[in-house]
């Protein structure tokens, strides 16, 4: 296809007069088309298309259509019938009254051409926060907090042993369709039987000894597959089909050929063993033959496959609260990760906020010197650490130690010097300043049970550097005051933003398979969040809250 651009010509008067006759006071299309007029230019849609080819639709109306699907929860087919018969859709999209539109796949295919682009987030995402700076509503500076959710990917989550016998079917069944007639050429008479239905059609072992013999005999099928379709004699496109190249690298991840035959790799030990028999860490774990990019991880109590979706939003008190930043990263990253990525972020839309209030897994003292270089304040709880003296009330942690950083002593609460320091490197390759104790002062201390569980070893305290370890000090200090948690008790509201998204929206179930695909799902998501709430603002609708029952309201106050 080809794109011919159609220039802006406005709502056609027709349509605006027999709109504002039906709908008197406007409504959610019509108040988001005069405030924003013609939101999104074919112009800016030109990479998606060829130079030659049919003329396509207006992409910058699929893309509006594709944002008020999801503002509506509409499905595809409800979509296209709202663009063809809804006043107020046409009265939006800027149609004609007797505009037949188009047929539901189209919307499938153009965004399956967003998807495929990479650059959905600047063409749908970041056009939206545009036209909301350019109407006044959205600018730099002010209050944002930030926040994440689990994702859970558009398959089943599998055991291993179904993991195993379901990637050789979903291979098969590839096969099947792109050269039927050679695969019946060579493959067993019982696999068609065997590898027919689901995997989960079946009542699998119980006993370990035979899932142990079902997963080998799942491994020698998987094998001669791939040895066949990687013959010098074998079809040259088979090779790349997704679920053949799937079981390609599944087959990696979980066998191993020993001396006497083939194995399952085991749960790694060590370095050693993962690099050859063991398994691969989560965050490189396939865990389905229809979604290479899906993950499994466990947070807390949670256990998901699929994908973190990381949500950051203004908050300021005399504007809406709209959502500036939205990314799809794998469910095993860390949030940590995403703080800095935000601030480049946000720095490059210039709508670095002055206040950032994050929850304790996106700061540390890096983050945070980091970001007052930028003129941001992260604000939200630091960590005092791992150690178990950070967890005991009475016990001495690092905070309790005095530091000459001139000349690099330390001081313990009772009164004793370090008589060793140097510098090393931690185990995520941070620098850090050690100060050990002599076992002279430490052995008899009558406080020895409070400062280190060790038999025979004197204290060692491990600080960041100086600027780090004076920050965290300092902020350790204010966490304590009652004037601190009341600032920090602004960061609470982008929990009822991850509410809206996942109850009004679906955010926590991907409707498509992959990264690419989720990620466009979180981007219309985030946009069509966007303009409800922009809506709601224009009609004065009040914020939503927690709602107290009766009885709750009856508790005598803490006070």
């Amino acid at each position: 296809m080809s794109l011919w651009p159609r220039p802006e010509r406005g709502v056609p008067a027709t349509t605006s007069e027999v709109a504002r006759a039906v709908f008197p006071r406007g409504c959610t299309a019509m108040r988001l088309r005069d405030l924003l007029g013609q939101v999104f230019v074919d112009d800016r849609f030109a990479e998606l298309f060829s130079g030659r080819g049919r003329p396509a639709l207006s992409p910058g109306r699929l893309a509006l259509v594709s944002v008020m699907q999801f503002v509506e929860g509409l499905t595809d087919r409800q979509a296209a019938d709202a663009v063809r018969s809804r006043l107020d859709w046409k009265y939006l999209l800027g149609l004609e009254l007797r505009d037949r539109g188009f047929d539901a796949s189209v919307l499938a295919e153009f965004r399956e051409r967003l998807a495929t682009s990479g650059s959905a987030e600047e063409l749908v995402f970041e056009t939206v926060l545009d036209r909301l700076r350019e109407a006044g509503f959205l600018t730099a500076g002010g209050r944002q907090r930030t926040d994440s959710t689990h994702v859970v990917a558009a398959v089943r989550s599998l055991q291993r042993l179904e993991l195993l016998g379901e990637s050789v079917r979903a291979a098969l069944e590839a096969l099947a369709v792109a050269a039927s007639t050679w695969l019946t050429g060579w493959a067993p008479a019982d696999w068609f039987t065997r590898y027919g239905p689901r995997v989960d059609a079946y009542r699998l072992p119980t006993a370990e000894t035979e899932r142990e013999d079902l997963a080998l005999r799942y491994g020698a099928d998987g094998f001669l597959v791939l040895e066949h379709v990687f013959a010098p004699s074998a079809p040259s496109q088979l090779r790349g089909l997704e679920t053949v190249e799937l079981l390609r690298r599944i087959w990696v991840q979980q066998f191993y050929r020993a001396p006497d035959g083939l194995r399952l790799r085991k749960e790694a030990k060590g370095k050693g063993d993962a690099d050859r028999t063991g398994r691969p860490p989560a965050s490189m774990g396939l865990v389905s033959p229809y979604d290479p990019d899906a993950r499994f991880r466990m947070k807390r109590a949670t256990k998901w496959i699929g994908y973190t979706a990381q949500i950051s939003e203004s908050s300021n008190d005399d504007r809406p609260h709209f959502i500036t930043y939205v990314a799809t990263r794998p469910a095993t990253e860390p949030d940590v990760d995403t703080t800095g990525r935000v601030h480049a972020v946000l720095k490059e839309r210039d709508l670095l906020p002055d206040e950032h209030y994050t929850d304790s897994a996106y700061i540390t003292a890096e983050h945070i010197l980091k970001a007052t270089k930028l003129g941001v304040e992260l604000i939200g709880p630091v960590n005092k650490g791992n150690q178990w003296q950070s967890r005991t009330d009475d016990a001495y942690d690092n905070d309790l130690f005095a530091v000459d950083w001139d000349t690099l002593t330390a001081t313990c609460p009772q009164g004793h010097r370090n008589t060793w320091s140097g510098t090393g490197i931690d185990r995520h390759g941070n620098p850090r300043v050690m100060f050990t104790f002599s076992l002279t002062n430490c052995t008899p201390c009558p406080v020895r049970s409070r400062c280190t569980h060790a038999k025979t070893a004197a204290r060692t305290v491990t600080l960041r550097p100086r600027d780090q370890h004076e920050l965290l000090r300092r902020l350790h200090s204010e966490q304590a005051t009652d004037e601190w948690h009341r600032r920090y008790g602004h960061r609470a509201g982008v929990e009822g933003t991850i509410s809206q998204a996942v109850r009004a929206f679906g955010l926590r179930r991907s409707r498509y398979r992959g990264h690419d695909k989720t990620t466009l799902q979180h981007i219309l998501t985030a946009t069509a969040i966007n303009l409800t709430r922009l809506d709601a603002w224009l009609t004065g609708t009040p914020l939503g809250h927690t709602r107290t029952s009766r009885l709750a309201a009856l508790a005598p106050s803490r006070a």
